[in-house]
């Protein structure tokens, strides 16, 4: 099994990062006790613009969750209908092919859920597995990854898609002055990706010349959860929305369990870290992607994709490891039978890690 193509959408509202900190801070106004915390904050997160669901004027307008759901409902039908319809052009498959639909998201709740929307708006097959999925936050990129592996070891014949669309800025909570909604209001941003995972027996129905060099095989998975640690990142849900849950203990756990984790994982399967030459790893923060380099000792650019993708649009939560992927089997293809790691952590605590060979 492997992932065929990976693709990212994005919604056409882009702001430098500079911008959005006046605008938060008119937002914010005289409830700001210290308005340079707000700009120390944003600096230190390294972003230099990130895209949003719709222009910075109309999130005056909202007034209730109900509202910004409204929206998120929206835009996520639209971004997801992008993503999907692109990495099934990279993969070389058609809509026809598809018989297993994930959907992840962490900022905005529906139901028919999104995947039942693109069905319906996209004319995929009346017979596709739907498997919506929210909660997982920041992991759901990869553990989505891995659940489409899991179906198409099952289904060897059939190809999964999985999509990702979180709307991080619909969930800002303007009465919330914590350190943690500071950050996040730096942080966090608005995108979309998918990816489509196919079977080992896999022949796709309506052959085509514009797929991509082929994508990595998916050698293994593995799920691990962090007992005890519910309490680091998540929301507290309430009338007003989502308010977020954000632990500074969070670099901490990543420097203690992330690399022993992936040695036993690697170890497991013949392998060990210095066998791994390509790393394809979830954004978080810059604290975060630090920590993950300590843990696994890489002090050599093996980061670099992540990074990157930190600085040009934010941390897109569940999606940001597939926007990664997508950076890497585009611009950064590594030498072919070479062994890499595509990996997550986020609410749960809990991490999830997928072994490559490209």
């Amino acid at each position: 099994m492997r992932i065929a193509g990976a693709a990212s959408a994005f919604p056409k509202y882009y702001y430098p990062q500079k911008f959005l900190l006046e605008q938060l801070q008119e937002y914010w106004g005289d409830r700001l006790d210290n308005p340079q915390l707000l700009a120390r904050l944003h600096r230190n997160v390294t972003v230099e613009g990130r895209y949003l669901a719709i222009p910075t004027e109309r999130y005056y307008d909202i007034k209730t969750w109900g509202q910004a759901n409204d929206i998120w409902i929206k835009v996520a039908q639209e971004l997801g209908e992008q993503a999907l319809c692109r990495a099934l052009n990279r993969a070389g498959i058609s809509t026809k092919d598809l018989g297993a639909l994930f959907f992840t998201t962490v900022t905005g709740i529906a139901s028919p859920s999104i995947d039942a929307l693109l069905i319906n708006h996209m004319g995929l097959p009346e017979n596709i597995r739907r498997t919506p999925i929210f909660g997982l936050g920041c992991v759901a990129g990869a553990a989505g990854i891995a659940r489409a592996a899991d179906y198409v070891q099952a289904y060897r014949k059939q190809a999964a898609a999985l999509v990702s669309v979180e709307l991080c800025s619909l969930t800002l909570q303007r009465e919330d002055l914590s350190v943690a909604n500071l950050i996040s209001s730096g942080l966090f941003a608005d995108g979309a990706a998918a990816a489509i995972v196919i079977g080992d027996e896999f022949t796709s129905e309506v052959p085509s010349s514009d797929s991509e060099p082929r994508g990595p095989e998916i050698l293994a998975t593995r799920s691990i959860f962090y007992p005890g640690t519910e309490e680091m990142m998540g929301w507290n849900i309430s009338e007003k929305g989502f308010k977020i849950v954000l632990s500074t203990d969070v670099p901490n756990l990543i420097r203690e369990k992330l690399g022993g984790d992936v040695d036993v994982f690697l170890a497991d399967h013949g392998y060990r870290r210095s066998d791994l030459k390509t790393w394809v790893l979830h954004t978080g923060g810059p604290k975060i992607l630090e920590a993950s380099a300590a843990a696994l000792g890489l002090n050599n650019g093996e980061l670099n994709a992540s990074w990157e993708c930190l600085r040009k649009v934010g941390n897109l939560s569940s999606a940001s490891v597939l926007v990664v992927l997508e950076d890497v089997m585009r611009n950064r293809r590594p030498e072919l039978g070479t062994l890499g790691l595509l990996a997550a952590m986020g609410p749960g605590f809990c991490s999830e890690l997928v072994l490559l060979r490209w």
